[in-house]
């Protein structure tokens, strides 16, 4: 009757660095519907999913919006989308 003694002991645990905190939130048409996007401060995407569910209203509700990303700093991050969704998004800055 083995009770598990003996065994090797499972390795210390290597705490990995936390990615950045989401500073925007876009939502943006796309040829699915609308969707929201997060991005850390340097416009790195940092996920995306369907903008009508509840967590995009929550995360919205104290949020300061403006509309358009059109600027050259979304470029980059927004490359996949054309002039008028980015003409027509709205973005969100995130815990001020």
């Amino acid at each position: 009757m083995s009770q598990g003694f003996g065994h090797e002991l499972p390795s210390r645990h290597n705490q990995q660095e936390h990615r950045p905190v989401s500073r925007y939130l876009i939502v943006i048409a796309s040829s699915g519907g609308q969707v929201a996007k997060l991005f850390v401060e340097t416009r790195e995407q940092v996920g995306e999913f369907d903008a009508s569910t509840e967590e995009v209203a929550v995360m919205t509700r104290n949020a300061a919006a403006s509309s358009g990303a059109t600027g050259a700093e979304w470029d980059k991050a927004l490359a996949g989308h054309s002039a008028q969704e980015r003409a027509e998004a709205m973005v969100y800055q995130l815990d001020v």
